[in-house]
């Protein structure tokens, strides 16, 4: 790996525009983990998002040192409904699927006022692993997306590695906050959850070879977001204003 070609002029703006698509690109990442780390006792979600998002970086590492064999997953495996599906198709079909499943049976027990973990300490164990086996799945369906994104931008890897490294640094510095955030307001929940089942959407469609871009998702959730931060503004003027 050449790694004087950081200092030059191409090579740090192909690194910042990089680093900022792949921030930009894990946002989903994000609202994932926060979810799922907030369904364990609270003394074990750092340890689970520092655990979860370092896995994810080794396994983003190790993917873009297999840039070969992943540029090989987009060669067609077989025919189906005139449709050419490849090894990339049906990992995005696969990971769209179980993030659909997934934030439905969230959804579902929220509504329903169900646990989604057991409590007793035997369960946390458990729910921790699987967890973070979970983290690393769907990073690999989300990572996808990146490393396309890095192998058009530039063919430096210590480059792509490096953006990687930061993009994933922002991810733990920020991971934290919103997760508390999300879990101190319940609408906030149902909506990361309805985010996460937009980008299951996506990522099936993707996979059947109709591509929807992310940024129609990105705009509509952040319009969504805007829209209940504005009424909880209003909900705590109300109780402020009340005797």
């Amino acid at each position: 790996m050449d790694y004087t070609v950081l200092f030059s002029a191409e090579g740090f703006i192909a690194f910042l525009t990089l680093s900022v698509l792949e921030i930009v690109l894990g946002i989903d990442n994000i609202i994932f983990i926060s979810i799922l780390t907030n369904k364990l006792p609270v003394e074990y979600r750092p340890k689970a998002r520092l655990a979860g998002i370092s896995l994810a970086l080794v396994l983003r590492i190790l993917m873009l040192f297999a840039i070969s064999w992943i540029i090989q997953l987009s060669e067609p495996l077989f025919n189906l409904a005139s449709i050419d599906f490849t090894g990339r198709d049906l990992v995005l079909i696969a990971g769209g699927l179980f993030l659909l499943a997934k934030s439905t049976s969230e959804i579902h027990h929220k509504m329903e006022g169900e646990s989604a973990v057991e409590e007793p300490s035997k369960s946390v164990k458990k729910g921790f692993a699987s967890i973070i086996i979970q983290i690393a799945l769907l990073d690999i369906v989300f990572s996808f997306d990146s490393i396309l994104t890095a192998i058009g931008m530039t063919d430096q890897l210590f480059i792509m590695i490096l953006a990687v490294i930061v993009s994933l640094g922002v991810m733990l510095a920020f991971a934290a906050k919103i997760a508390a955030f999300i879990e101190q307001h319940p609408t906030l929940q149902i909506l990361a959850l309805s985010f996460l089942i937009l980008i299951g959407v996506v990522l099936i469609a993707d996979g059947l070879h109709q591509h929807i871009s992310k940024g129609y998702i990105y705009f509509s959730v952040a319009f969504s977001l805007l829209v209940e931060l504005i009424n909880m503004r209003m909900r705590k003027r109300r109780s402020q204003a009340k005797p």
